[in-house]
């Protein structure tokens, strides 16, 4: 064995190692991790990384508690004692080694990543990683993966088990993505790997090994669901009963919303929830929280938000501005079309932070008369939005005007 490390490369506030641990063992683990293993009084992981990591082991084997803990109590209880967490691939990358990071600071651990699942997929395939999308959907709605379905573009996307590829080849088939050619990639790394290529629409794969990730080609018929980049999307790709900020009025909207990664935006009267869907698919950072109080709206939003591709938002029944005590603290709000004069925006107001950000909408004289006296109170700015569409007048075509929106833009000094 080679000899320890160096006391000056493990300083003393150091008694974690997280160890990236592959298929193939510690026979694909450098020194130093092999050592970290053997070190530790307390080796955490799974029971496959445990079994695989066996031979060095010498302190106690703990594996993970069920139902997994995403505090890490039963790590950080052993703060000072030599630690070792084993992980998949890179730990850092959709791994134990971001959960472990949220309770133990940088300076108390160190890390021996090793290649990521979608490392190894690349190069099996010959891929640029940097050129492709990537998406662990292990334990995670499926739906993540629709946004990123765009003629063209190539997607890994890590599973959660053997019924993976062939639930995800249906949502293509289902999605208009049916021609998409799908290669499946099992047990990367271990001497049972295997490699599989098959069409979406006639995905006829059995057995597949639970440790597999799926490679996606991806081919859109004239009738695939396409969710473009970008900011008001047809009004048509929604679920809506006419509640709904319409297409340019939206596009406009969001503009003034200005989204930046990692924000919070509370989506007051959500209706069809397409200002918040829109919201989130900016940028996978974004959250969004939709209040709305009918009741086949918000079942309506929760459908909406899995049908593209965000599940993650989350929708608050409730009539504002009751609902919007103890909500998480916005960075962004705004305020429906239909609007209230029943104290919602001087509670969107209460709320905001400091350089928060604020944008509502009015339809109504009512509501416009608010947020006429707050451009006074406070300032901002105010713009009116008007638009024709083009329908039939008869047997020939005319325009016919939309009602003339008023939007009220203001950020909280």
């Amino acid at each position: 064995m080679a000899p320890d490390l160096p006391s000056s490369l493990l300083p003393a506030d150091i008694w974690l190692s997280i160890v990236g641990i592959g298929e193939d063992g510690l026979a694909g683990l450098g020194e130093r991790a092999r050592q970290a293993i053997a070190r530790a009084e307390f080796v955490f992981g799974g029971a496959r990384h445990l079994e695989l990591a066996k031979a060095a082991i010498t302190g106690e084997a703990r594996p993970w508690p069920q139902p997994f803990d995403s505090e890490m109590k039963s790590v950080t209880a052993l703060r000072g004692r030599k630690v070792c967490v084993l992980a998949s691939g890179d730990p850092f990358f959709f791994g134990v080694g971001v959960t472990l990071a949220r309770q133990v600071p940088a300076s108390e651990f160190i890390a021996y990543p090793a290649p990521s699942a979608f490392s190894l997929a690349a190069s099996r395939l010959g891929w640029a990683l940097q050129d492709i999308e990537t998406v662990s959907l292990h334990g995670r709605s499926l739906d993540l993966i629709r946004p990123l379905l765009h003629p063209g573009r190539r997607v890994l996307a890590l599973t959660s088990d053997e019924h993976g590829p062939a639930t995800i080849a249906k949502l293509l088939a289902e999605n208009g993505f049916g021609e998409s050619r799908i290669t499946v990639l099992e047990a990367l790394g271990r001497e049972r790997e295997k490699i599989s290529r098959v069409k979406a629409s006639s995905f006829d794969l059995v057995g597949l090994d639970p440790l597999n990730l799926i490679a996606i080609e991806v081919q859109a018929q004239l009738q695939a669901r396409i969710l473009p980049l970008g900011f008001g999307l047809p009004d048509d790709l929604f679920e809506h009963d006419g509640q709904i900020t319409k297409r340019e009025i939206r596009a406009v909207t969001l503009s003034a919303l200005a989204p930046r990664r990692g924000e919070l935006l509370w989506d007051v009267g959500a209706g069809a929830g397409s200002i918040g869907i829109e919201w989130m698919l900016a940028h996978p950072s974004m959250r969004a929280i939709a209040i709305e109080h009918h009741q086949e709206r918000v079942a309506r939003i929760r459908r909406n938000a899995a049908s593209f591709g965000v599940p993650g938002l989350q929708v608050v029944e409730g009539k504002a501005p009751g609902a919007l005590s103890g909500l998480p603290t916005p960075d962004v709000i705004f305020i429906g079309g239909g609007g209230s004069k029943d104290g919602v925006l001087e509670a969107a107001i209460t709320a905001l932070p400091a350089g928060g950000r604020l944008v509502a909408n009015a339809v109504t004289l009512e509501m416009e008369r608010v947020l006429l006296d707050a451009q006074v109170r406070l300032g901002g700015k105010l713009i009116r939005l008007s638009i024709d569409r083009a329908e039939p007048v008869g047997p020939m075509t005319g325009w016919r005007a939309a009602m003339p929106v008023t939007q009220w833009a203001w950020v909280k000094a």
